[in-house]
């Protein structure tokens, strides 16, 4: 029996990737990889996994880090740093659709938040039992004002 040589082929080393952004949260980084795979761009989400098997050791970890190759980097952090649209044009429906602004200071960068997250889960600390404390309201995470829609 004659042992024949195993040929290898030359593999390239695989492009260097870069680290965009640190996410805190899976939901927040599957967004920008959405944003990011819908404009043509390849990308990874390193320590996902991780995270989605034990999501308290996200701070531990710096979180789940949104990584492209280098050579589309520039195009990336342009894609993420695109600011949010005033207003879009729903095509199935017909209609334009206005953002909602906040009363104070105008800005786009707004969230609605249901539960006042100090008091649920301060309750839940003192008195083991998971207690929602209902907040309904909206939140400016520009100027930090909060306010019900009217």
């Amino acid at each position: 029996m004659s042992e024949s040589p195993l040929n290898f082929l030359p593999v390239a080393s695989p492009a260097p990737l870069v680290t965009l952004q640190h996410f805190r949260d899976i939901p927040e980084a599957l967004l920008a990889k959405g944003k990011l795979e819908s404009a043509g761009i390849e990308c990874l989400l390193a320590d996902g996994n991780l995270v989605r098997m034990d999501w308290l050791l996200s701070n531990a970890i710096g979180g789940v880090r949104l990584q492209v190759y280098e050579q589309d980097s520039k195009r990336s952090r342009a894609g993420l740093d695109e600011p949010i649209p005033p207003e879009f044009f729903e095509e199935e429906v017909g209609e334009t659709y206005s953002q909602p602004r906040c009363p104070r200071c105008c800005s786009l960068d707004i969230g609605f938040e249901k539960l006042d997250r100090f008091w649920t889960y301060g309750l839940w600390l003192l008195l083991s039992i998971p207690i929602p404390v209902r907040k309904d309201r909206w939140k400016c995470y520009t100027c930090g004002s909060e306010w019900v829609e009217e």
